[in-house]
């Protein structure tokens, strides 16, 4: 089993910066992506970034404002969102892909962009 904890969520005016962390501890393979995605009030959860040992990839919604990034050493996935607009708020998700096995999931983080 493989535990995900997320922190760094809060309130934010729009245009702010806000940096969450994701921890992972437990069963984690060497090969694994990890990534975070987002669900907004009545909307489905939508894909948001993911990075592996050698790549980060972007939902179009987020190039060039989020940035993922990871730490190996304390099994730790961040997102740096900048330039945050309303329409980022969400509960994020973080979750952990062993390659090959499971997938994990976080409890979520609530992210609110409001003036």
């Amino acid at each position: 089993q493989v535990q995900l904890v997320e922190s760094g969520g809060g309130l934010v005016q729009p245009g702010g910066s806000l940096r969450l962390s994701c921890a992972a501890s437990g069963r984690i393979f060497s090969n694994n992506h990890m990534g975070w995605y987002r669900q907004a009030p009545g909307k489905q959860r939508e894909w948001v970034a993911t990075i592996t040992i050698s790549s980060s990839l972007y939902a179009d919604s987020a190039k060039g404002r989020f940035t993922i990034s990871r730490d190996n050493a304390k099994n730790t996935v961040y997102l740096q969102m900048n330039s945050l607009k309303p329409e980022d708020t969400a509960v994020y998700y973080c979750n952990l892909a062993n390659i090959p096995g499971n997938t994990y999931w976080g409890q979520g983080t609530q992210v609110t962009v409001s003036s």
